[in-house]
C-alpha cells in the first residue's frame, strides 16, 4: 500500500531547500518510493523537472537506467547530465539545471563530484539554483556535497572533505549502518570541526534556508543526529523523526554499491 506523502508547510519568504539523506530513494530502497515522493512533493508541481547528477558514481550507465526506470513517464519530466561522458549535444549545463523543479545527486565518491563539479562550474550554478528555489536533494555524496564540512567514508576510513557550504554544519550519512563515522566524527568535532548532522539509511534532513525543518524516514524508528562538542565532551542529540507512511510490500532495499 502506497500512502500519499504531504510536504510540510513552506516557510513564508523562504524557498531554498535542501533535503540530504543519509541514504535511502531509489538507488537503496527499491520498491519504496517514500523519499523520493518527499522530494517530489514539494516542487508542488504535477510533472515537476527532474535533473539527476550521477558525477559521484562517475556517470555509471547502470545508475542512470535506473533513474530513469523511476522517474521517466508520468511522474516526471527526467533528465541527466554526465559530465565523464561525451555527447554529441551542446548542453548549456546553467540553462538547463535552473530550468528544473528538483536536482537530485547520486552516491559515490564525494572527491570526485566535487572536482569534476567545480572544474565545469557546477558549483556556482547549483548555489544559483539553490538561491531561486530549485529543489536540491540526494544521498550519500549527493548529501554530503551541500555542508561546509562532510565526513566522508568512500573506499577507505572516514575523512573529513570541504564541502560547497551551502549548508554552514558538517554532516555525515550512513550513521547507524557503519559505526566507524560517529567514532571520526567526535574526533573532528574535537579537533575544531563546526558542529552539524548524521542522517542514518532511511532518514533525511529537511532544510529551508539554514534552517532544519523536518526530519523524515522511509521506514519506521530511523532517526537524525545533531551533534556538538561541550564542556562535557561530544553530545549527539536524536532528532525527531516523522515516518512518511507504509512502503510496498515484498521489496527488500537494494543498496547502491558506491559508499561514500
Amino acid at each position: 500500500m502506497e500512502c500519499e506523502v504531504a510536504a510540510p508547510p513552506v516557510l513564508p519568504g523562504e524557498r531554498r531547500q535542501i533535503v540530504a539523506f543519509g541514504g535511502g530513494g531509489f538507488s537503496m530502497e527499491s520498491g519504496n518510493p517514500l523519499m523520493d515522493d518527499y522530494v517530489l512533493s514539494l516542487t508542488g508541481k504535477a510533472r515537476p523537472r527532474v535533473c539527476f547528477l550521477p558525477s559521484a558514481s562517475g556517470d555509471a550507465d547502470h545508475y542512470i537506467v535506473r533513474f530513469y526506470r523511476e522517474f521517466a513517464g508520468g511522474r516526471a519530466e527526467a533528465s541527466h547530465i554526465s559530465l565523464f561522458r561525451r555527447h554529441r549535444s551542446r548542453l548549456d549545463l546553467r540553462e538547463h539545471l535552473l530550468s528544473q523543479d528538483l536536482i537530485y545527486v547520486g552516491g559515490g565518491s564525494l572527491v570526485s563530484l566535487l572536482g569534476v563539479w567545480r572544474a565545469h562550474g557546477l558549483d556556482r550554478i547549483l548555489t544559483e539554483a539553490w538561491e531561486r528555489g530549485v529543489v536540491l536533494c540526494g544521498l550519500s555524496a549527493g548529501a554530503l556535497c551541500w555542508f561546509t564540512d562532510a565526513l566522508s567514508a568512500y573506499n577507505g576510513p572516514p575523512v573529513r572533505v570541504e564541502g560547497l557550504g551551502l549548508l554552514p554544519w558538517s554532516f555525515t550519512a550512513h550513521f547507524d549502518a557503519e559505526p566507524e563515522r560517529r567514532d571520526e566524527f567526535e574526533r573532528q568535532l574535537e579537533a575544531g570541526m563546526r558542529p552539524g548532522y548524521a542522517a542514518e539509511d532511511g532518514a533525511a534532513l529537511h532544510f529551508r534556508g539554514l534552517a532544519l525543518h523536518a526530519v523524515v524516514g522511509s521506514r519506521p524508528g530511523v532517526c537524525g543526529h545533531e551533534l556538538q562538542l561541550g564542556a562535557a565532551g561530544v553530545a549527539a542529540e536524536p532528532l525527531a523523526c516523522e515516518y512518511l507512511g507504509t512502503p510496498q510490500r515484498g521489496h527488500s532495499p537494494e543498496p547502491e554499491p558506491a559508499a561514500v
